[in-house]
């Protein structure tokens, strides 16, 4: 058991979930925002945030994040509000160009690897250009971790001061073709980020049917975890999630039954340091 609290991220739209999987993902701003408002009352305090076109696809039109950003920091007071820069909206440094509207957080994969049906390119120019962008903007990376070579990259970039402060990674296991979600390489990963980031805090999440078992493996090692419609959009194989809110009440279910608190939106800024 862990008397540190678990800061719940949730992942409310990403680019690939439709309203033909479930009618629940957030697609329009207003609705993103709505939904945020929901699953930050049930007990997130960090929300990970993509943008979408009208037509359901990608995108990464600042000014559609400046909106969601406006409305976010209105309805949902102090949470912690963090863009993606994945490659699924956009390419090279246009996965980047919302950073300077200064989110608190933005995530950052360090390295390339294998997705279901293509290769998630991070060549290390970009990785260093987004980096270098989150430094001049004041914004927080989120280390997206789908390898093991990805946290000792991200530990190597944190020695250099490409990546200054204490690390935040999150460990992605269950994307097909990429790191399954194996409980030895989980532990593997933890003793890992231990050993070459002191100091650093970790997270978990899981891909469809994993998400649920990644958010115990957290909760129970001590971690934070990661939930939301972008990475599952199921209660079970029988049952759509009917909101954001409802698979963060999962993991606040698992938070009471490991004995771990809900982080606050103030204690996640206070332990993240944003």
């Amino acid at each position: 058991m862990s008397e540190k609290p678990c800061i719940i991220c949730v992942a409310i739209t990403g680019s690939l979930p439709t309203k033909a999987n479930n009618p629940a993902v957030p697609i329009t701003v207003a609705e993103q925002v709505e939904s945020t408002q929901e699953a930050f009352e049930a007990g997130a305090s960090i929300v990970h945030a993509h943008v979408r076109n009208d037509d359901q696809t990608p995108s990464s039109d600042p000014e559609k994040f400046g909106r969601l950003l406006e409305g976010l920091r209105k309805h949902c007071p102090g949470m912690i509000i963090q863009f993606s820069t994945g490659g699924r909206s956009g390419a090279g440094q246009t996965r980047g160009g919302m950073l300077s509207l200064q989110p608190d957080m933005a995530s950052l994969s360090v390295g390339s690897n294998n997705f279901p049906t293509r290769v998630y390119e991070n060549p290390p120019e970009l990785v260093d250009w987004l980096a270098s962008e989150m430094r001049t903007y004041h914004v927080k990376p989120e280390i997206e971790a789908f390898d093991l070579s990805h946290i000792h990259q991200a530990a190597s970039m944190n020695r250099d001061g490409r990546i200054p402060g204490n690390l935040y990674i999150q460990f992605v296991m269950g994307v097909k073709n990429a790191m399954p979600a194996d409980r030895d390489t989980f532990d593997y990963y933890i003793r890992t980020v231990e050993r070459l980031a002191p100091g650093a805090e970790w997270c978990a999440a899981g891909i469809g049917a994993a998400q649920i078992v990644l958010n115990e493996w957290s909760v129970s090692s001590g971690g934070h975890a990661r939930t939301g419609l972008e990475d599952n959009v199921r209660l079970d194989r029988d049952t759509l999630a009917p909101s954001n809110a409802s698979l963060v009440e999962r993991v606040t279910d698992l938070c009471e039954r490991y004995e771990r608190p809900v982080a606050t939106w103030q204690q996640a800024r206070e332990m993240l340091g944003v």
